[in-house]
């Protein structure tokens, strides 16, 4: 076949997964491995290119432990979501409860042949079919993944029936909220697989770790055959269970010792502060809270992969992209505009995600909030309009050039993709480009894209019924348009997060778009949200489903089947388990609740609403007002878009530069610091860079293990700390724990100017 540039293109997209020529040390696509397997070293290091298609994996030991994962994860995640801090369970530790449950399935069940009349039809199947199997474990896993997120729709509801007091609607309003946002979302995956999950060039990164600790569990060589060591590298000679095992509880000892029994080893970089805790500038430099964490020095695993998630899965290429637009923005741009005044900085903290009025005092939202939940105007021009900090101000700014960015690259870099991988669907049916991976799921009978099409325009109609039957404040086209700016930006963003495992967020498009076009709809806005930023999001995590079926080789119609069914299953528990928590938690989501129920979530998308919704973008970024100059942000993300792919024609390192992970890829600072993302980028500097360089073997065989037994271990001693918490057992006293705890920076002080007594600062007139 002649290959055509486009065709190019698709095998060999603009980032670079290699770092030397060397194909041994994790380059590029080679033309040995290529018809064997995937061209992609990540790939290949996680992902056997073989099947066994006569593997069981449609059983009734799959749908009894899936179904109990799925409602135990839904009912434990939604009842802590709404506690502060959040704890739950993860899917490294449901992963390895499949296993044990799996296990215990196939050593105490009877090998019976049951014969079970249901509705005149004979159900056959086997009690216990025999081995528990990767594939069946794989089932389970996509169950439990879609239950474990708690869906955004809760938030909503609890803002509407503990902030705003609304209890309108009943049990029919919040099963349709949540089952169209959740579902809109699955119907919307289906119709972007032949873009975001067939092309080998679609890697997902965060499914690696996971297929790669399924493998190991399910593989007999890990645990005794000699072919699956290598005694030249570290840990070679150790199976790799052994080495996961260790990993993990080694992690599961040490995470007690900067988290609970020396605390300042978890921000040792913030030592200056310790030194001076009462220099404001000092704090703000270094501060590790409130602060730019100049001196990113950390020996907490929390601190490196909480926000950002593990250093030890993403590509190196997008870590350093990350990781410079954390230096450019963060560490040189906001201190510049901090320390020159910009939007009366002096009176506010250098980074947090707090909003103040002229006093430099937390703005209450109460005092501009009329009593029909609308702006009170005159008690809005008589308190003070908002204020927010350097950094969150960056952050915004940063999120409207990266929208603008995002489709400036998508339509240089990834249109010629997008068209080939369309054209070739329409002539070769739904499956696309043949790959070794592609091949072999070609066995499998494809779910038809009127499955789907089917599940998006049945939560259309539980949508309209929505937007059209109850008071939500969101008029039809605005709901229209919602829906098409979550269909017209899944694709640019699911590119980026498939290849970078970073997800560029729409929080801040929808917030914005609505706030203008509707201003005063606080609740509207929430709604406008749920339909344009989230059904993205879950149908972006779908699509990351619907990728680790296709590593495990898990027929596509059961994994149609376990999450349709997981989706269902786990809006309903969730929706019991709020309705539950809404009644009979005494004070639920008041500051003062003693078990610490005070609803984070609900919280921020309250918050969320009256900034956006009732006060609105208009009083805050149109010409006039505080952060107008925000607005040239739309086009300086263009710009500096277009400006890096001309300078890639002159210059081969410009090529690397992908932009909307250079403005975006930080999103979560605030409330997030320098200090996550700067030490997540130096751990995967080592690993994702040195070792896979000149460690290539050790990375291919023990990298995503490493990375799981980190994230499993960290996981387990939290569990552990929360129960001693919870019983009363508290961290030692000492100098250890206590001394980063009086500084301006700890304790929300950092800021140059206080604002005396009665006075104010800011404009006169707003």
């Amino acid at each position: 076949m002649k290959k055509t540039r486009a065709h190019e293109r698709y095998i060999c997209p603009p980032w670079n997964y290699s770092n030397s020529d060397d194909e041994e040390s994790g380059s590029g696509p080679s033309q040995d491995t290529t018809a064997t397997n995937s061209p992609y070293p990540e790939v290949r290091a996680a992902v056997p290119a073989t099947d066994d298609e006569h593997v069981a994996y449609n059983t009734l030991r799959v749908w009894t432990i899936g179904t109990t994962l799925c409602i135990f994860g839904a009912v434990l995640n939604t009842l802590f979501s709404l506690r502060s801090p959040r704890i739950g369970l993860g899917s490294l530790i449901v992963l390895l409860l499949g296993w044990a449950l799996g296990r215990a399935w196939e050593r105490w069940m009877p090998p019976l042949h049951v014969n079970l009349p249901l509705f005149g039809l004979a159900l056959e199947f086997e009690l216990n079919p025999g081995p528990f199997t990767l594939k069946e474990h794989a089932a389970i896993m996509v169950m439990a993944s879609v239950a474990l997120s708690v869906a955004n729709a809760t938030d909503v509801l609890l803002a509407q029936r503990l902030f705003y007091r609304q209890d309108w609607g009943g049990i029919p309003y919040q099963a349709l909220l949540m089952l169209s946002t959740q579902c809109l979302g699955y119907g919307l995956a289906g119709m972007l697989r032949r873009v975001l999950v067939y092309p080998p060039a679609m890697i997902w990164p965060s499914n690696l770790a996971v297929v790669t600790l399924l493998n190991t569990l399910h593989d007999t060589r890990a645990t005794t055959h000699h072919r699956d060591r290598d005694p030249t590298v570290l840990g070679g000679t150790m199976p790799k269970l052994h080495w996961f095992f260790t990993i993990t509880a080694a992690m599961s000892v040490y995470a007690f010792i900067p988290s609970f029994l020396a605390q300042c080893l978890s921000t040792p970089g913030a030592f200056p502060t310790w030194l001076a805790p009462n220099n404001a500038i000092v704090n703000q430099l270094f501060g590790s809270t409130t602060g730019l964490s100049l001196l990113p020095l950390t020996l907490d695993w929390t601190q490196i992969a909480g926000f950002v998630g593990s250093p030890l899965i993403p590509p190196w290429n997008a870590i350093w992209n990350t990781t410079l637009g954390v230096v450019l923005f963060y560490c040189i741009l906001t201190p510049a505009l901090h320390y020159s005044n910009a939007w009366y900085a002096r009176y506010l903290p250098m980074s947090d995600a707090e909003t103040y009025d002229n006093t430099g005092a937390r703005y209450d939202i109460s005092r501009v909030l009329g009593a029909d939940l609308s702006l009170d105007e005159r008690a809005y021009r008589e308190y003070s309009p908002v204020f927010i900090s350097t950094a969150f101000a960056v952050n915004y700014g940063l999120s409207f050039a990266t929208i603008v960015s995002l489709v400036c690259y998508t339509w240089i870099h990834h249109r010629g993709r997008v068209w080939l991988l369309w054209r070739q669907s329409r002539k070769k049916g739904e499956r696309g480009e043949p790959d070794v991976h592609m091949r072999l799921m070609a066995r499998y009978r494809e779910v038809p894209q009127s499955w789907y099409l089917g599940v998006f325009l049945a939560m259309l109609v539980a949508s309209l019924v929505i937007v059209l039957a109850y008071p939500t404040q969101i008029p039809l086209w605005a709901f229209v348009l919602a829906v098409g700016v979550s269909v017209m930006f899944s694709v640019p963003i699911g590119i980026i997060q498939a290849a970078t495992n970073t997800q560029i967020g729409l929080n801040v498009l929808t917030e914005f778009v609505f706030g203008y076009l509707q201003p005063g709809k606080p609740l509207g806005l929430m709604i406008f949200k749920n339909f344009g930023y989230i059904t993205m999001s879950q149908a972006l995590d779908f699509v990351s489903d619907l990728k680790f079926g296709h590593y495990v080789k898990l027929p596509p119609r059961m994994t149609f089947a376990c999450q349709l069914s997981a989706t269902l299953i786990s809006c309903f528990v969730q929706l019991v388990v709020l309705n539950l928590a809404v009644n009979h938690i005494e004070d639920l989501c008041e500051l003062h609740q003693p078990s610490r129920f005070t609803c984070p979530g609900g919280r921020v998308f309250f918050s969320s609403s009256v900034l956006w919704g009732l006060i609105g973008p208009a009083r805050v970024f149109s010409p006039g007002q505080v952060y107008s100059g925000l607005l040239l942000s739309f086009a300086l993300g263009g710009a500096a878009t277009v400006a890096v792919h001309f300078a890639g024609r002159r210059w081969v390192g410009a090529r690397q530069i992908i932009m909307p992970l250079v403005l975006g890829g930080a999103g979560s600072i605030p409330p997030a610091t320098p200090l996550n993302y700067l030490s997540w980028g130096i751990v995967g500097f080592v690993f994702q860079h040195l070792i896979k360089t000149r460690h290539a073997r050790w990375w291919s065989r023990l990298n995503y293990l490493t990375s799981s037994g980190l994230d499993l271990g960290l996981a387990l001693a939290t569990i552990v700390m929360f129960a001693m918490t919870a019983f009363g057992v508290k961290p030692p006293r000492w100098w250890g724990n206590s001394v980063g705890q009086d500084t301006m920076d700890a304790q929300y002080r950092a800021v140059q100017a206080v604002v005396p007594a009665g006075a104010r600062f800011g404009p006169q007139n707003w």
